[in-house]
């Protein structure tokens, strides 16, 4: 993995933190989730209209990925509407580079060196410390569950995406369809709670596009790393976004106890780098 690979993924990653930030901090957070969608859509447009058509062996790719998408919607909304965000984040973000790199390795043949072993225990130590407080005190178990099932739909997604734009021939065309294809979950949540929608105030509506429109920026820089790197190793790097995370739920959203949840955050973080790092 090339120097600019890589601090393109590292800023995908803070870009993630943050729209992941900006749903937390939502009033209505299925609204701002819709807003965020439609945030996707305006520049898919964009792309479409300068980009070359993806090639027709991509189609199903896009077709599953939408799929898996509203499934990742409607539990993201569920884990912060019950957890917080710096264990709800870590989680999801820490469980999926290891579904990655398995379905990687099962379904594209992607290898990775023993030592990511060593980043794969981190890992799950870092979990396994933010999990624990879980079942110590009053922290939602749904939002655990919640989570946990955010990380099986974004190693889903990612898997599907990162093969679909490399067969795609056209990964910005790819890109494009990809977030024009959100227009279907824009259509469900507003047409579903239009008073909800009408309620909300232009400040609310505004963050919530803009979340999208970083959120559709964080991915867009992912998926045309993975046409450059190894999937599984580009999807650990980016993981490091739960630092960001970590940090912005304890200094943003003040939630604590704050030396455990940055502690689990950094132990978390140091096995995605150690699993990103063989291929830096």
């Amino acid at each position: 993995m090339s120097l600019s690979i890589f601090l393109i993924v590292i800023f995908a990653a803070f870009l993630h933190a943050l729209w992941n930030a900006i749903v937390k901090g939502a009033g209505d957070r299925t609204i701002v989730l819709g807003l965020v969608a439609a945030g996707h859509v305006i520049p898919g447009f964009a792309l479409l209209a300068f980009s070359a058509a993806p090639s027709s062996a991509a189609i199903p790719y896009i077709v599953a990925s939408t799929v898996i998408h509203w499934g990742y919607y409607a539990l993201l909304s569920i884990a912060y509407r019950t957890g917080d965000l710096s264990i709800v984040y870590p989680i999801a973000r820490g469980l999926s580079p290891v579904l990655i790199a398995v379905g990687a390795l099962i379904w594209v043949g992607e290898e990775l060196p023993l030592v990511v072993w060593l980043g794969v225990f981190a890992v799950s130590a870092g979990i396994l410390l933010l999990a624990r407080g879980v079942f110590t005190s009053g922290i939602s178990r749904a939002g655990l569950v919640a989570a946990v099932g955010v990380a099986v739909v974004i190693a889903s997604y990612s898997i599907v995406d990162g093969v679909g734009v490399r067969v795609s021939g056209s990964p910005m065309g790819y890109i494009g369809w990809l977030f024009v294809s959100e227009l279907f979950v824009v259509v469900f949540v507003f047409t579903s709670r239009w008073e909800r929608l009408q309620n909300m105030s232009g400040r609310a509506i505004a963050i919530g596009l803009f979340g999208g429109v970083v959120s559709g920026a964080a991915y867009g820089l992912v998926l045309y790393a993975k046409t450059q790197a190894p999937l599984g190793v580009v999807s650990a790097l980016r993981e490091t976004s739960v630092i960001f995370a970590a940090l912005m739920g304890v200094f943003w959203f003040s939630e604590g106890p704050r030396r455990d949840r940055l502690l689990a955050a950094l132990i978390v973080g140091l096995g995605i780098a150690t699993i990103a790092g063989v291929n830096v």
